[in-house]
């Protein structure tokens, strides 16, 4: 995976991002434990997250509260931070020391780009958004998906991915993705 997908997620969720306004943050979503609000913090610190995993410093233990101000501006900043880590030299053919264990780089880059891309996915349906998000970005996450999720990934209780659900006929790619994931489309 590349920079470029992780820039092409940002893009998405970014736009899905500005649509949301205030008086849904205390909405649910297809994440059950989450409103919208805790989505978009978790968004937002996602790109803090990956760019502490990139330069090698521990996730913050901190927990932001993005929703109540500008997280807009909050992830346009952290989405910068996260997309120049990335960008640095050599980091793609670097080996990560990353909370969950060793991953390359350009399997991190992968995994920020889909969890970034996938959390828009998220917002849009809880927020009333279109869905159908970044067709071809969606169409490589969801080929890229297959290949790296097992069944011992997946779980009823969804610890990392909830057991794969069924797209309806003729589905986009991103709601295919998202099914695929574990969400209800």
């Amino acid at each position: 995976m590349t920079v470029q997908a992780l820039e092409q997620a940002i893009t998405s969720t970014r736009g899905v991002l500005a649509g949301v306004s205030p008086n849904q943050l205390d909405g649910p979503t297809p994440c059950a434990q989450w409103k919208v609000s805790d989505l978009i913090n978790h968004i937002v610190g996602g790109q803090h997250f990956f760019t502490a995993g990139v330069t090698g410093q521990p996730p913050s233990a901190d927990e932001q509260d993005f929703a109540s101000g500008d997280y807009l501006g909050a992830f346009d900043a952290g989405a910068k931070t996260c997309v120049d880590a990335f960008s640095a030299d050599g980091v793609m053919e670097k080996m990560l020391t990353l909370p969950f264990g060793p991953m390359p780089g350009a399997g991190f880059v992968g995994l920020a780009a889909t969890d970034t891309f996938t959390h828009g996915w998220d917002l849009a349906k809880a927020t009333g958004q279109d869905t159908a998000l970044a067709p071809e970005l969606a169409t490589q996450l969801l080929a890229g998906a297959r290949q790296m999720i097992q069944p011992a990934f997946r779980s009823e209780e969804g610890t990392v991915f909830g057991p794969e659900q069924a797209a309806p006929a003729g589905a986009s790619d991103a709601d295919q993705l998202a099914a695929f994931l574990g969400r209800t489309v």
